[in-house]
């Protein structure tokens, strides 16, 4: 007689989760079936299909500053390695062409101590980018982006200005690959 209970107790509790597998499977060919079939994975399907390859020129610089051009050149590149499935090629090889300008760069004191040294400095940049293909016509959703970033160091607190340079030129490499993304 107890064996017939346990038997009977095995195949009550089996049937609830005969029924939750039963449903999520349903629930899966359903929505394979309908609303997910147009999502995609991965940023190659965030960029243009028909651009491959890219050549990013040295940006130009109007500073003073030695080799900020440069920096910003090797962080645009790094950036669109790591997060485009772009090729960067030699100029006569691709497909499309960044190009950019760095058009202000500026330091301020926002902040002095009582003996007027300076406590809290702001550097700020303006950078154009453009990125064009090999006839020129703008490929990113302005035709030339303006990009306006700054940022605070504070030199008492072991802050310097090559790292607030850093910090800016990293946020220009990733504000580009953003531009250079598809509207939705």
């Amino acid at each position: 007689m107890q064996t017939k209970t346990r038997n009977n107790f095995a195949t009550q509790s089996l049937g609830p989760i005969v029924r939750v597998l039963t449903a999520s499977v349903f629930l899966g060919i359903l929505l394979n079936l309908t609303g997910c079939r147009g999502y995609h994975l991965g940023n190659q399907y965030m960029f243009r299909s028909d651009i491959r390859s890219v050549h990013v020129a040295i940006i130009e610089s109007n500073s003073n500053r030695r080799f900020l051009g440069q920096r910003i050149t090797e962080a645009i590149t790094r950036e669109v390695m790591l997060n485009t499935p772009l090729t960067i090629t030699e100029p006569e090889l691709a497909d499309s062409f960044i190009t950019g300008r760095l058009v202000r760069d500026r330091k301020n004191v926002m902040g002095e101590t009582i003996s007027d040294e300076p406590r809290t400095l702001q550097v700020a940049w303006r950078v154009e980018i453009s990125w064009t293909d090999r006839a020129g016509v703008p490929l990113m959703q302005k035709q030339s982006a303006v990009i306006n970033y700054d940022t605070d160091f504070i030199p008492e607190g072991g802050q310097s200005m090559s790292t607030a340079q850093q910090e800016i030129i990293e946020r220009i490499a990733r504000e580009t690959i953003g531009q250079m993304e598809m509207s939705w």
